[in-house]
């Protein structure tokens, strides 16, 4: 029989991240290395029809983030999905979407950081491990100083990422319109190589699949919330405005690609990117490219750690995992679950050289599906968390999904295509069997959780760790109380506990 157990002193994490920071948190969490080279697949697979492919995608991707969004600014959580999953369905799928997501982001620590070696090995004459342990070290310790270094390194990160989509925004406008020096007006490469859609309309379907994949990432900034100052104001950003600016530097740069290059030239496939500024003629486009893939490669790392270690810390403060994993330090970070997420990457980078092709590989396999599983979570929870929000306290849905609950339906009937496309496509079919398995080994761990593990009791076992505001100087408007104080618990009743009553501070920015 399993064990109760009292929850002791709540864990603290600070509101640090400002808003500035969540922005670019939002855009870079969603923009990696798999828009300027992933994308070239894509457009391998569907042709000039990829931009079909990624307004789909988007969309799904923007109505999820709105789903998020609204269970976000309602009630703010360091787990955020995995806590809702939790309430609305129940605490098998909290435990499993929320060690699902923590497994699927310490594989792409290790990915990350083997693409990133592989870029600067162009540079430094270093064994490739060495410099993918040395990139994952620095983004480690910049994880452990502090939330906000964590909040500044992101920042300018994403700033690099957003400057170069801008740039080649303007500068391949001006090339397909003919205001570049030594270019014409001309679309034909949108026609002129086999019509639109050369390999079938059903080819737009099968590259959504690869597409869903690269926007993955969007949803870091509602984990990020809860460590924000004004977290409210801040998701709902982030969940409409900040994510039709993603979509629009995703569609907008993908149109331009294949309007510059022909969608079936060898060197799409390589980098897409890098061919269309060197058919514009950018002198050193390539190396530029080269610094902006690496900066993205960074970001995503730097997110990765920062979002499986959070994760682990809100399993932690359920029971999910091993306690010693919720102490945090005198910054309020979670040091240990920041090193436990890291300690997996480290051997992952390990078995990425030693056997690249059985061991990593099956790795990355098994995490590949596991966004879309993710989505169709959110879905399900947003689901039956409205209905109950709308009974007990309709006051909390000041953001929400449109069209409820039809809207919702229809998403998440997109996601189940995408699991049913992912199982009749060869080359992905293997990815979503192996992620099934990993589905299957964490369903049966949370049995041997059920019945053997403990479980807390009281105030601690239906709320997380507690969030603490960071003090900041006086900026003329002092600090006003969250409209989140003394909350209503979303399966009823109300938490009078001293810490449920949050400070807000004005943004000083």
């Amino acid at each position: 029989m399993p064990q109760h157990t009292s929850p002791t002193e709540q864990p603290r994490l600070s509101r640090s991240l400002r808003n500035r920071h969540m922005a670019m948190i939002a855009i870079g969490g969603a923009i990696g290395a798999g828009l300027f080279v992933g994308s070239g697949s894509v457009i391998k697979t569907a042709g000039p029809a990829a931009i079909v492919s990624y307004c789909l995608a988007g969309a799904l991707v923007l109505c999820t983030m709105r789903m998020l969004g609204e269970m976000v600014v309602a009630r703010p959580s360091s787990g955020s999905f995995s806590d809702y999953a939790r309430s609305a369905i129940g605490p098998w799928a909290g435990f499993t979407i929320g060690w699902l997501y923590w497994y699927y982001y310490v594989i792409i620590v290790a990915v990350e950081a083997v693409a990133g070696a592989a870029i600067l090995h162009a540079w430094l004459d270093l064994p490739l491990w060495v410099l993918a342990m040395a990139l994952m070290a620095v983004m480690t310790a910049t994880n452990l100083l502090s939330v906000k270094s964590f909040g500044e390194f992101e920042f300018w990160f994403s700033s690099v990422k957003v400057a170069a989509i801008i740039a080649f925004l303007v500068v391949g406008s001006l090339h397909v319109f003919g205001a570049w020096p030594g270019s014409s007006f001309d679309f034909s490469n949108l026609t002129s190589h086999g019509g639109f859609a050369p390999n079938g309309f059903t080819s737009i379907f099968s590259a959504i699949v690869v597409v869903i994949f690269a926007f993955g990432g969007a949803e870091i900034v509602t984990i990020a919330a809860a460590e924000s100052r004004e977290p409210e104001r801040s998701v709902a950003r982030a969940t409409t405005g900040i994510i039709w600016r993603i979509i629009l530097f995703y569609v907008g740069s993908i149109f331009l690609v294949v309007t510059i290059v022909p969608w079936d030239g060898a060197e799409v496939l390589a980098s897409p990117y890098v061919a269309a500024w060197d058919i514009i003629g950018l002198p050193g486009a390539g190396t530029v490219m080269d610094v902006v893939i690496l900066t993205a490669v960074l970001s995503v790392l730097n997110s990765s750690v920062y979002v499986s270690s959070r994760m682990l810390f809100a399993l932690a403060a359920h029971g999910d995992a091993p306690k010693w994993s919720v102490k945090t330090s005198k910054r309020n970070v979670p040091v240990r679950a920041i090193l436990a997420g890291t300690v997996v990457g480290w051997v992952s980078v390990l078995l990425a050289y030693l056997s690249p092709d059985t061991v990593f590989t099956y790795l990355v396999n098994s995490s590949g599906a596991i966004a879309i599983f993710m989505y169709v979570m959110i879905g399900a929870s947003q689901l039956r968390m409205r209905r109950r929000l709308e009974r007990e306290a309709p006051e909390r849905l000041t953001l929400k999904m449109w069209l409820f609950p039809y809207l919702t339906w229809i998403v998440m009937a997109g996601f189940g295509a995408v699991l049913v496309a992912m199982a009749v496509i060869d080359d992905q079919r293997t990815q979503l069997f192996t992620s099934l398995g990993s589905l299957a080994v964490v369903l049966a761990a949370y049995g041997i959780r059920r019945t053997y593990g403990p479980r807390l009791t009281g105030a601690g076992a239906s709320r997380g760790p507690k969030i603490v505001a960071e003090p900041v100087a006086a900026s003329g408007e002092a600090h006003r109380a969250s409209s989140l104080g003394q909350p209503q618990d979303i399966d009823g009743g109300t938490d009078a506990r001293p810490d449920a009553r949050v400070d807000r501070v004005a943004s000083t920015e």
